[in-house]
């Protein structure tokens, strides 16, 4: 068994493929409209869905805002140098909600970024 991806609900696939790819360095994989059902997929991700993890963006053509409520955490991605992440993310227009530094009671150094949709996506240094 293998975790294949990791789906989230947008209101605007295009800005959300924009973050995904553009601030946050993946490529869009694959992308398909089901008219019969009014929705749109999109995946996203580092490498390819047969090798390793992606992230599948969901639009439903009817809705443009979601309530993201209390259960879901946030999605981590391994970064080499969680400060110069930070650094890119910015200058490529991202928002980072919880600035580069060691997690609270210990040495690991991450931050949080969020999407244009408020998910939290966690950079973990690489150890």
């Amino acid at each position: 068994m293998r975790i294949l991806h990791t789906m989230l609900r947008v209101g605007d696939l295009e800005r959300s493929i924009e973050f995904y790819c553009d601030v946050l360095g993946m490529r869009l994989l694959r992308r398909q409209d089901y008219p019969e059902g009014q929705f749109t997929l999109a995946f996203v991700g580092y490498g390819e869905e047969s090798e390793s993890a992606v992230i599948e963006l969901t639009h439903n053509w009817n809705s443009k805002i979601y309530e993201l409520g209390t259960a879901f955490g946030h999605i981590a991605i391994e970064v080499d140098d969680v400060y110069s992440a930070c650094d890119q993310i910015r200058q490529s227009g991202g928002n980072v909600v919880r600035d580069a530094g060691p997690m609270q009671g210990g040495t690991t150094v991450i931050a949080f970024v969020e999407d244009p949709d408020a998910y939290q996506i966690e950079l973990v240094g690489k150890k």
